[in-house]
């Protein structure tokens, strides 16, 4: 862990650019980078016709800023990701964990069938250096088509709303001719959920190593909350899950701004000192609020849980005539560091054991749920299958694999049976062992697919006297992903953050999908009621981020990109 005064030597450094400057910046072209799936090599362009222009060592700035432009790799371009609405996001704790270096490739440059590595290099001739207005992108088109579509030109990138609504419509239509009741009883809801990862500040500054590629004005706070609302504003979603929420933000503006737009908040702060959180905010004008859960997943006696990430558990009841249906709303961020997979897969047992209490409807069934957040894992992890599959077999699996960040997981132990102490009271099944014994005696039934007999098993797993521990995981929700993670047409992953040290996907949104929803995936098992996915905001790739010179940018606030999907409930 570093020292305090080399954590505060960032903030002092990004705080100075709160003072007007004069900046020295040349015309050169820059651009290097390779990433691993990149068939191209490194590209290093320098125009020796343009010459670069050394500041005056005279100048009283100079000695403010001694070597600040000195490099041509401190040359960069403003340009922004431009976004459409659908209505016209072993080492210490975090934040220093953040520090640990799991992916040391630089921007990439993969063609992906998108654009050659030639056309990475943009035109830097009319170069700014002061901080640019917040662009004005009031009206977005928006794209009616079912295959992701990423255009870029001038320095901006355009994510466009896939719509799945025709799919849907095929779908009904062919219902109504086996079901006539359908005629009868064809009420719906329509809603809108967004999974948004804002960085926190006193997080940018603490590792400021992180964005080493970002001009330095658009890092400051002042520049990045307008850009943080516009973004809120111009994407409308009725459900806002934010993570890294810094507290003293929340309280003094983000709140109070998204109060005024009609939201109700809810705030889970990090345990310990952290200076951070987690957020649902939601539109008070389609939702009334039944009860809000707030997720602590550090004990003080399990040692296996002495980190201070948190997660936070809404039901929520749409506003409607008459009885309806509930959903429940979580949101969460898993802790970072990649070879603690261990503690990882026990913060998300502990998340799912009290969505099940929250979600659990008189009739044992599960109302439909949508779980958001940065989960610090890739697609096709184990930590990733196990929510989607509802199971994992984690025998002999190394606690570097879990989450599918590191990318040198040799010479690690693998997870130890059972992960957990019997202590922390959560079955192999992630449902508190209190309630599964209570169901047992009572023979309820807690969902579609967990009987009796599942609970049965499950509390004597953790039973103290049980002679045989079984290395298998299960949870008993049904959950798809809004997103594929990868382009149809070339396979090339998408990503949800970009900075320096990687470009990747951690953030998701799961939820409960309906019979014929649009997104069946492997393991998924569809619900009698759930959510028709009608549309989402789509993602882009690693090369489309760095033609905008990668995340935060003068546009985009974050080092993470808001996912937005767009969701039916039959009722």
């Amino acid at each position: 862990m570093l020292p305090r005064h080399l954590q505060s030597l960032g903030r002092n450094w990004i705080a100075q650019l709160e003072i007007p400057q004069t900046f020295y910046r040349s015309n050169c072209l820059w651009w290097a980078g390779h990433s691993f799936w990149s068939p191209y090599q490194h590209i290093s362009v320098w125009h020796s016709p343009v010459y670069w222009r050394s500041p005056s060592f005279f100048d009283p700035l100079w000695n403010m800023f001694p070597s600040q432009n000195l490099h041509p790799c401190n040359i960069t371009q403003a340009s922004y990701v431009q976004m459409s609405s659908p209505n016209i996001e072993a080492k210490g704790d975090e934040p220093l964990s953040k520090k640990i270096k799991c992916d040391d490739h630089e921007p990439s440059e993969s063609n992906g069938g998108r654009s050659s590595p030639d056309n990475l290099i943009l035109n830097r001739s009319q170069e700014d250096t002061r901080v640019p207005p917040p662009l004005d992108t009031s009206v977005f088109p928006v794209s009616s088509n079912t295959e992701s579509e990423t255009t870029c030109f001038s320095g901006i990138v355009k994510r466009h709303w896939e719509d799945f609504c025709q799919h849907h419509r095929e779908t009904d239509l062919q219902t109504r001719y086996i079901n006539s009741e359908h005629l009868m009883h064809n009420e719906q809801f329509d809603f809108s959920v967004m999974s948004y990862n804002i960085l926190s500040q006193d997080l940018l500054e603490d590792n400021s190593h992180l964005y080493n590629h970002c001009r330095k004005p658009v890092l400051i706070w002042r520049y990045r909350f307008p850009n943080i609302l516009r973004e809120l504003k111009e994407l409308d979603a009725d459900i806002l899950c934010l993570q890294e929420v810094q507290e003293d933000h929340y309280r003094t503006q983000i709140r109070p701004s998204l109060e005024s737009l009609g939201y109700q908040c809810e705030y889970k702060m990090r345990t310990g000192r952290k200076p951070d959180g987690c957020a649902i905010c939601f539109k008070l004008c389609k939702f009334t609020l039944l009860s809000s859960n707030p997720v602590e997943f550090y004990r003080q006696d399990i040692p296996l849980l002495d980190r201070d990430n948190i997660g936070l558990v809404l039901l929520l009841q749409p506003r409607l005539k008459g009885i309806s249906p509930t959903i429940c709303v979580a949101n969460t961020h898993l802790l970072y560091n990649p070879r603690r997979g261990d503690i990882k897969l026990t913060q998300l047992a502990i998340l799912l054991a009290e969505i099940a209490g929250v979600a659990l409807q008189k009739d044992g069934s599960f109302c439909p749920i949508v779980l958001c957040g940065d989960f610090n894992s890739v697609p096709g992890s184990p930590l990733h299958s196990f929510i989607r599959e509802g199971k994992l077999n984690y025998e002999g699996l190394t606690i570097g694999k879990v989450s599918g960040q590191d990318q040198y997981p040799r010479g690690q132990r693998i997870l130890s049976i059972p992960i957990w102490p019997p202590s922390l009271g959560i079955s192999q099944s992630c449902v508190y062992v209190s309630v599964e014994k209570q169901n047992t005696e009572s023979t309820v039934v807690t969902g579609e697919e967990l009987n009796s007999a599942d609970l049965e098993n499950a509390s004597e797993e953790t039973s103290p006297s049980t002679k045989q521990v079984t290395s298998d995981l299960q949870h008993h929700f049904s959950l798809s992903s809004v997103y594929s993670h990868y382009l149809p047409e070339s396979g090339i992953p998408e990503v949800t953050t970009c900075h320096s040290r990687s470009a990747v996907t951690v953030d998701y949104i799961f939820y409960s999908p309906a019979m014929a929803d649009i997104s069946p995936q492997p393991g998924v098992r569809d619900v009698s009621r759930g959510l028709k996915l009608l549309g989402r905001l789509a993602l882009l790739t690693e090369q489309d981020l760095w033609r905008v010179n990668g995340l935060p940018n003068e546009n985009n606030p974050s080092d993470h990109l808001p996912l937005l999907a767009k969701f039916r409930l039959e009722l």
